[in-house]
């Protein structure tokens, strides 16, 4: 039964564990081994395990296992909006027919007040590599991830009625984190800001606090577009590579919203900042083209304007990240608000805003 995959913690992938994964996809298939390679703690409880078993199906001895953040802080601010099982039911429902690459899921299993595991290929069983938050993109990577997010994006275009299908993606859920991302603006920006006082230009902290103060008109603003599926926390650190493709890691967040928030997000926190002002708008130009490749016509819509505002999301992202604290590692956080904080400032994104 699916609700025997369930865990809790590292300890518990056993043996027997694996062998009911196994037997999902091979019936007369034995394990006789599982390996704990690593376990690492954030928003998830991120574990690499080897299992040793005898398939004869083409089938991974190395997984990758989500479960729920062993450290409170981050469980407690994933817990509410339910982030992981999101991701599970991406994985159940969705994955395989989306245009881009994503991990092939094993098992995964959801219930509300139990908990939850998802259990993946690991990328690296067919020569992917992981991506880290900090890693700096190449230009010619960046037009790899573009392309891939212009193909996704057209792939669910205007599809307003995707929540009817799948209601985990808009409904109550949605309206709590929302509430709560509202309710908490404040404070954790002012936290955040504290935090990165030596990053963030000073010119950048009312601007930021007026933000989140208004932050639910904003969020009106951000949202007021044709909707598509979006992944919605697009750093480095959740892509992954095979050769020259781009892959797309940690689903928690995906929803419906405005395509061009997932471009904003990526190239403010995978570029240099010197390299996005050389780039980004032959970027953003690819990015549309591959919209209209694909049957998309943005017409008269204002690409740069919408882009501009979307800038605000992930310096708030990366801020908010560093207040709440153990959700990334330091290093990557400050970089990651370092770049989007150029990108912001640059472009004067807090303008673009009718807030």
């Amino acid at each position: 039964m699916p609700h025997t995959i369930l865990v809790h913690r590292p300890s518990d992938l056993t043996v027997a564990w694996a062998q009911r994964i196994v037997h999902q996809h091979d019936a007369n298939a034995v394990v006789s081994n599982v390996n704990i390679v690593s376990v690492d703690i954030g928003t998830t409880t991120r574990v690499r395990v080897t299992v040793e078993h005898d398939s004869t199906a083409i089938l991974s001895k190395r997984w990758f296992v989500k479960l729920p953040s062993l450290a409170w802080r981050a469980r407690l601010i994933t817990a509410l909006p339910r982030l992981l099982h999101t991701e599970v039911r991406f994985y159940q429902e969705i994955a395989q027919s989306i245009p881009i690459f994503a991990p092939f899921c094993l098992a995964a299993y959801s219930r509300i007040g139990w908990g939850s595991t998802l259990v993946l290929t690991d990328i690296t069983e067919f020569d992917g590599i992981p991506g880290f938050p900090c890693d700096t993109l190449t230009v010619d990577q960046a037009a790899a991830v573009i392309v891939q997010l212009g193909r996704f994006h057209a792939h669910f275009w205007n599809s307003a009625n995707l929540p009817l299908t799948y209601p985990w993606l808009a409904g109550s859920v949605r309206r709590l984190e929302d509430a709560l991302g509202t309710a908490l603006a404040v404070p954790l920006m002012k936290q955040g800001l504290h935090l990165a006082n030596k990053i963030l230009p000073a010119t950048l902290h009312n601007k930021a606090l007026h933000y989140a103060r208004h932050r639910s008109k904003a969020m009106r603003f951000l949202a007021d577009a044709p909707p598509t599926l979006t992944h919605h926390d697009c750093h480095p650190g959740n892509l992954f590579w095979q050769q020259s493709q781009a892959g797309f890691l940690d689903w928690q967040l995906v929803r419906m919203g405005d395509g061009i928030s997932d471009v904003a997000y990526f190239l403010a926190t995978a570029l240099l900042p010197e390299t996005r002002r050389l780039h980004e708008t032959e970027l953003l130009e690819m990015y549309q083209q591959t919209l209209a490749e694909n049957g998309v016509d943005l017409g008269s819509n204002d690409l740069m304007q919408r882009y501009r505002a979307h800038l605000v999301y992930p310096l708030e992202a990366m801020v908010v990240t560093l207040a709440v604290g153990g959700m990334m590692h330091l290093d990557s956080n400050l970089e990651l608000i370092r770049r989007a904080a150029a990108a912001v400032e640059d472009l004067d994104a807090f303008s673009a805003l009718p807030i």
